[in-house]
């Protein structure tokens, strides 16, 4: 059986149109919660917040949130998450800075956006290679690597910033395309590709069924280790070019940036759009719409004059309002997740998936 069919042939069509209907009406609520949202801030700040200056400081601040959601939502596809991300774009971020340090050139410049993009694509291999050929869950797995990404950047670092004088790296956040940032046209650059594979490619519409049911897709035909192992090494690539983004906007490389805001703030964005942990169901549109609700409600916060110690605490109950309407939806099961969705594997399944 070949992977093209091996979707339509895993659901149903009652059970697609089913799962449709969810995405319309979870970002169907998205857009009225983001309207609200932003009128309820334009009553309170008339002069500050619906103006196009403003609007691009959300966006510009919403870059790195989006770019580490992209690929967080692929993975919550799969029934998986990464928690590891913010430590990687950290560790990213201070190589790109120690070497463009060493060079003010644009050689330099570039050689250090190369090796960021090479330490990013390094973290996510190996966090595929402990998930699929060490079978660990990638809660567990993630959770390690988030630790150790974050204490190989103390010890790169010795604990310290690194100023960067480059022009190259001062480019990527100074450079404006029709006065839209750099950085911006970046992230909608990912937006489009990526919504664009995972409708138009199969390997984009499998990650359906391989989170979906992926014990089903093993015997199906998918090799399922294989669309795993990619979709970690793309976090990881992510990373990297978030990493050089947060170097390119700090104009430094600071240890303690990434983690652990960028990996909660991920996480909560797809959730927020629908995507259920337990895999299988999530859109790019959704996650889109989560960040902007994220990135609109740190901004009315900061114009509301809300001091940052208390702005972790709304993020952190969107969070849980999402997840407790998932449950009420049917597509969060709570025990099954705290189980680390271990799911039997026939031997069957194996040998078709070639890890025997």
């Amino acid at each position: 059986m070949t992977e093209t069919s091996v979707t339509a042939r895993l659901r149903g069509g009652s059970a697609k149109a089913g799962v449709i209907a969810a995405v319309r009406s979870t970002n169907f609520s998205l857009i009225i919660a983001i309207i609200v949202l932003m009128a309820i801030l334009t009553v309170l700040r008339p002069t500050t917040f619906l103006t196009f200056d403003n609007l691009l400081n959300i966006a510009v601040a919403a870059v790195l949130i989006g770019l580490c959601a992209l690929p967080q939502t692929l993975v919550i596809l799969t029934g998986g998450i990464d928690i590891s991300v913010g430590s990687n774009v950290g560790l990213s971020s201070v190589v790109c800075a120690l070497v463009a340090a060493q060079s003010p050139s644009a050689g330099g410049g570039v050689l250090a956006i190369v090796l960021a993009l090479a330490v990013g694509t390094a973290g996510g291999i190996f966090n595929a290679a402990v998930i699929t050929f060490g079978r660990v869950s990638p809660l567990i797995a993630t959770l390690g690597t988030y630790t150790a990404f974050q204490g190989v950047t103390y010890i790169v670092t010795q604990g310290k910033s690194t100023a960067v004088l480059n022009s190259t790296l001062n480019n990527v956040n100074s450079v404006q395309i029709a006065t839209v940032p750099l950085p911006v046209i970046i992230l909608l650059v990912a937006v489009v590709a990526l919504a664009l594979f995972m409708k138009f490619t199969d390997f984009g519409r499998n990650i359906y069924a391989v989170g979906g049911n992926p014990t089903a897709a093993r015997l199906a035909g998918l090799n399922v280790n294989r669309y795993l192992f990619g979709i970690y090494a793309f976090v990881g690539f992510i990373g990297g070019v978030a990493g050089i983004i947060l170097t390119a906007k700090q104009g430094a490389g600071v240890p303690a940036s990434g983690a652990p805001d960028l990996a909660l703030q991920s996480i909560t964005a797809v959730v927020l759009g629908g995507a259920a942990l337990t895999g299988g169901i999530g859109t790019i549109s959704g996650t889109v719409l989560g960040v902007i609700i994220l990135g609109v409600l740190a901004n009315g916060l900061l114009l509301l004059n809300v001091s940052a110690l208390y702005q972790p605490v709304p993020q952190g109950l969107l969070l849980i309002v999402a997840v407790l309407v998932q449950q009420r939806r049917g597509h969060f099961d709570l025990r099954g997740f705290l189980r680390l969705r271990r799911d039997p594997i026939p031997a069957a399944a194996l040998k078709a998936d070639g890890t025997e």
